[in-house]
């Protein structure tokens, strides 16, 4: 019988890769790092266990002459075949190439999931067995990575499962990689740092974003999409229809009436192709944490939630940031494919520990804007001065537009005032508190009187409630 050929080298290694992936080879979404040798730093350095026993030879050499002086050369022995060890245990250890290194990581990961990097070791030239102690050096907003461990055989390929844990959004990069292995005696460890300069991005939670948005405005049925005419009070004409009794006289249309000889009615639908841009404070005092999140983490969750309806609906979305100066901005657009860039704008809002410029940035957003549109104004403010400069620029920018004012709801301050006052200091802080509550209270009103919209609601019902607002200035047509 003629044999069949054997399957070459580089074939027999990517089956091999296959099976330590699992999962096939990487989808599109993911970054292959490859093993540069030009990046490698690498060193050699003494285990502990070699520590200890190279400690133990020094109670030797001065106990042992003391008491017997015939064997004082036993003290010289004993660090010369520590020694002999350790270049003993080097030369098992030889050859000491790196095994080939490729790192499959996640190109994007969401706020508040697990992550994994998949890391894939082959042994080149390895004769014996070895444990292989891997770590990912992150920097960013991201968990320490604990330290991952596998034993790495001659002609097979280890696969490890590096955690990439994200604290908060952003860009988290993946700074090198740390491999370690120690000789087959115990006494030297082999340490090598390969540097990857690699990031991932992290986008804003959209976990129960979905759910959300099916509780207050469905539209999608079991089997298929079905097209909904919102009709109602609205200002955009529909159709024409038999007036019936208990209708509104006005909506008659008496030329049409007469000339079909039967009393017509207008029937209106909810307006469409509105703008919506969400203004997000990225200063510091969006920094502040708001039930288990920041203020700037719980305004893109609720930009978010809204986002994503008012793209359902038909309306123009976009954003702007600003903080002390002007940052991004997404210009308005539409359609749900749209929704993917609005969270990559979102995802790229950094921190900030700068005071915010209220003028200078609504002033950058309304010359930007050429259309009237609906903003909501994500921020917050702490003391009378603060709100003075924003109700300023709030009334410049409500000339044209209709504003949103959303702010979160701290419960902190209403305890504080709540307080039982024990002692001296507890009824100072909750007098404090009371004045900033009515400063709060004052303000809001004010802006309410300039013709804004006027939202105060705690963090965890931010979205909710600016949902159900939006759904309430469509229905009456307000844009």
């Amino acid at each position: 019988m003629k044999s069949l050929p054997a399957r070459p080298a580089h074939t027999r290694q990517e089956a091999a890769e296959r099976d330590a992936l699992g999962a096939g080879p990487p989808r599109g979404d993911e970054l292959v790092i490859l093993h540069d040798k030009l990046n490698d730093k690498a060193w050699v350095r003494p285990t502990f266990k070699s520590a200890l026993l190279f400690s133990l030879s020094i109670p030797l050499a001065l106990v042992l002459p003391a008491g017997w002086s015939a064997f004082w050369p036993l003290t010289l022995y004993a660090p010369l075949c520590l020694m002999l060890c350790l270049v003993l245990d080097l030369g098992l250890a030889l050859p000491l190439r790196c095994p080939q290194t490729k790192l499959y990581a996640p190109a994007r990961l969401s706020l508040g999931s697990r992550g994994e990097a998949v890391l894939l070791l082959t042994a080149n030239g390895q004769r014996r067995a070895a444990r292989v102690e891997a770590l990912l050096e992150q920097s960013g907003g991201t968990a320490e990575s604990p330290t991952v461990s596998g034993l790495l055989r001659p002609g097979e390929t280890l696969r490890l499962a590096l955690p990439i844990l994200p604290l908060r959004r952003g860009q988290t990069r993946l700074e090198a990689l740390w491999l370690r292995r120690r000789g087959p005696l115990g006494l030297l460890e082999f340490r090598r740092r390969i540097v990857l300069a690699a990031s991932v991005a992290i986008l804003p939670e959209l976990r129960g974003l979905h759910e959300e948005a099916l509780r207050f405005y469905l539209q999608d049925q079991a089997f298929g999409l079905k097209s909904l005419r919102l009709r109602g009070e609205g200002a955009e004409f529909e159709s024409l229809r038999d007036f019936a009794p208990g209708m509104d006289s006005r909506f008659i249309d008496w030329k049409s009436s007469a000339r079909h000889r039967k009393t017509l009615c207008k029937e209106f639908c909810l307006e469409r192709n509105h703008q919506l841009v969400l203004a997000f404070d990225t200063g510091r005092l969006m920094l502040e944490e708001n039930d288990g999140l920041s203020r700037l983490d719980r305004a893109i969750r609720a930009g978010l939630l809204l986002g994503r309806a008012s793209l359902q609906s038909g309306d123009f979305l976009g954003g702007c940031a600003f903080a002390a100066r002007p940052g991004a901005f997404l210009k308005p657009g539409r359609g749900l494919h749209y929704f993917a860039r609005f969270r990559q704008f979102a995802a790229a809002l950094d921190y900030n520990a700068e005071e915010t410029n209220f003028s200078l940035g609504l002033a950058e957003l309304n010359s930007r804007l050429q259309r009237r549109a609906l903003i909501v104004l994500f921020t917050e403010f702490t003391d009378s001065i603060n709100a003075e400069l924003l109700l300023e620029s709030l009334r410049i920018l409500l000339r044209r537009h209709l504003v949103i004012f959303a702010l979160m709801r701290s419960a902190l301050t209403p305890r504080l005032v709540n307080a039982p006052p024990d002692n001296f200091y507890a009824a100072a802080r909750a007098v404090l508190a009371a004045d900033l509550l009515r400063e709060r209270a004052v303000a809001l009103e004010k802006a309410a009187r300039l013709g804004a919209q006027v939202l105060d609601a705690p963090g965890g019902e931010l979205s909710a409630a600016l949902l159900n607002r939006y759904l309430l200035i469509r229905h009456r047509g307000m844009l």
